[in-house]
């Protein structure tokens, strides 16, 4: 393997719990180099996913956070000037094209539909990658595939994928686990108890029911780790959760009332 290829490996396996068919149908797509699409609420486990894939398959792995000023030369390439002249440097999108890895684009739906619009050539029978400025067309090696993540419920009508693009994916949906599987993962993430895990989730589960009546989103397992990393280092449970699970996700003060009152109802 390349060095190109070895700096995009993970090198450690990323955890990774699954909850139902998610690993086989993965497996399955990568070996048909099918896109995936990832459809899942804010921290329920997408970018570690497709991290533990990456492991998993032994494939390097380039990840794009994508963000509304993100331009289409953002993610192919462009041309820079320097002391010698000019040059061209690929972007992630072009790189990953190359050297054949999976290439991640992270909430896809922040960046510019016509950004977006650049993956189009890669996700049907051509798989290739016009670079318009270079005069190049880029046939994608045969180990590359194009994985891209969302959150359905967080999106606008003026602020979601269109149809040509949706229908170029295969798809798979996330949610936050079951309890007793979130509060195992949790605890095998921060080496806490079962039972401290376990009344986490239990807020967790509080916050989750407010959504659509006073909260955006719930609170994520990744936050649920935080103030499971916080009680490990010493912090008081009920301090933990409010530091990690309820100022961060509202500034309302009858939201942060309630979910106040349902930490202390837990840890008493």
């Amino acid at each position: 393997m390349s060095a190109d290829n070895e700096q995009y490996l993970v090198q450690q396996e990323p955890y990774y719990q699954p909850q139902e068919d998610e690993i086989e149908l993965y497996e399955a797509a990568y070996a048909e180099r099918l896109p995936v699409m990832i459809k899942g609420p804010t921290g329920c486990g997408k970018s570690r996913f497709v991290e533990h894939m990456a492991w998993r398959l032994d494939k390097p792995l380039i990840t794009v956070a994508c963000n509304e000023d993100m331009t289409a030369s953002d993610l192919v390439g462009r041309y820079l000037l320097d002391s010698e002249g000019t040059r061209w440097l690929d972007g992630p999108l072009t790189v990953a094209a190359r050297i054949g890895a999976i290439c991640y684009l992270d909430e896809v739906v922040e960046a510019r539909q016509d950004t977006t619009v650049v993956i189009h050539p890669l996700t049907d029978h051509r798989r290739a990658l016009p670079l318009d400025k270079k005069g190049e067309v880029i046939n994608a090696h045969e180990d590359f595939q194009l994985v891209i993540s969302y959150n359905p419920g967080y999106q606008s009508l003026m602020k979601d994928l269109k149809q040509s693009t949706k229908q170029r994916f295969s798809a798979l949906d996330f949610d936050y686990a079951p309890a007793d599987l979130e509060a195992s993962i949790i605890a095998k993430e921060t080496d806490i108890d079962e039972s401290t895990a376990a009344h986490l989730v239990k807020i967790g589960e509080t916050a989750r029911n407010l959504k659509g009546h006073g909260l955006d989103e719930g609170i994520s397992t990744r936050l649920l780790v935080y103030a499971a990393r916080l009680v490990k280092r010493g912090i008081k449970p009920p301090a933990a959760c409010r530091m990690a699970l309820v100022r961060p996700i509202t500034d309302d003060k009858d939201i942060v009332a309630t979910l106040d009152h349902a930490i202390e109802a837990v840890f008493g």
